[in-house]
């Protein structure tokens, strides 16, 4: 699993040993904030349930090819992005109070964390490598989640051709199509729902990710910005009283919607898929293109014939009900390595 972690991002793990799937790791990487503040959420958030048993590996600090001052550059030329993610400018105040790490040096250590400062420390800073040894342990058992940038899993496929092929499939958090039109109305969160952040973040090595062997890859993106958790549906959770509900009820942004976990519920079950298409897809990786990062879908017949374009699953929509009661039986019963 791969996510660029937050207070509330829990969820995901807990809903997978819900299920009673076996979670290898955790990947700190960067995109909403370093890949080191990344792997300390993910400590933490295991140390708090007692889950330290799962190993935590640290992600590459940069993207492929984008930097803080080439993604300055890039939205100079193209126009700002409603969510800058890392490359929003250094706040040494909220950092200071526990606030994602943005700008600055990517090596340095937050200040704080809302859900506590970790005791334990990640297994390792390889985790391509990592990655690459686990699915030579267990050929076609292993599936991959990313919630966020796909660096690390670029970095992986790079350096062993064969592993993308010896994987069991791939779920992306990302991939919106079709939305532009969708963030010239409403407010900045309504544009930022609609960026395709964690594509944008590292254009690179998300078309080298799109392209390569797995088994297959689903695309949960314009499905997962479809339901969100309001105040109401965490209160309800913390009627059972754990770590997990209680930093749920008192950190969750109601205003975003729960992307990461309608991802992990179509991984977990594809009876959650109520609506799902199929297509090619390129991804735009010039950096002179307002769509930098983002894809363009293709049906066969009109795809292009000099590149190895990959067909992937597209979902539109998703059980609700589903993901509710799934998200809220692992938050209250949380699993625990005793």
């Amino acid at each position: 699993m791969e996510n660029d972690w937050s207070t509330t991002a829990a969820g995901q793990f807990l809903m997978a040993l819900d299920y009673g799937w076996d979670v290898l790791g955790l990947v700190g990487d960067t995109a909403n904030t370093w890949a080191l503040q990344s792997s300390l959420h993910a400590l933490a958030l295991l140390e708090v349930g007692n889950l330290s048993c799962i190993p935590v590996y640290k992600g590459a600090d940069y993207p492929l090819l984008v930097t803080p001052k080439i993604m300055t550059a890039y939205q100079n030329l193209m126009g700002p992005f409603p969510w800058k993610g890392v490359f929003a400018e250094y706040n040494e105040t909220a950092e200071s109070l526990g606030s994602e790490a943005t700008g600055g040096v990517p090596h340095s250590s937050p200040a704080a964390l809302y859900e506590g400062y970790p005791n334990t420390t990640v297994a390792g800073n390889y985790s391509a490598a990592w990655m690459i040894e686990q699915v030579h342990t267990y050929p076609g058992e292993i599936v991959f989640y990313s919630g966020g940038a796909l660096t690390n899993l670029a970095l992986a496929v790079r350096m062993d051709p064969e592993f993308a092929a010896l994987t069991k499939g791939l779920y992306i958090m990302g991939g919106f199509a079709d939305n532009n039109l969708l963030m010239t109305s409403g407010d900045l969160d309504q544009a930022d729902i609609n960026t395709d952040f964690n594509f944008k973040a590292d254009p690179e090595a998300t078309k080298i990710v799109l392209t390569a062997a797995f088994p297959n890859i689903t695309l949960v993106s314009n499905a997962a910005n479809a339901y969100f958790a309001d105040t109401a549906y965490l209160e309800e959770a913390y009627e059972i009283q754990t770590p997990y509900t209680k930093l749920a009820r008192d950190y969750s942004e109601t205003y975003l919607p729960l992307w990461d976990e309608i991802t992990t519920m179509v991984m977990l079950d594809p009876s959650a898929i109520l609506n799902q298409t199929s297509f090619y897809v390129n991804v735009d990786t010039s950096f002179y293109s307002p769509t930098y990062g983002n894809i363009w879908a293709y049906q066969d017949i009109l795809k292009p014939s000099l590149q190895d374009l990959r067909e992937v699953n597209f979902v539109y929509s998703t059980n609700e009900t589903m993901l509710r009661t799934t998200l809220k039986r692992a938050l209250q019963y949380p699993k625990s390595c005793s």
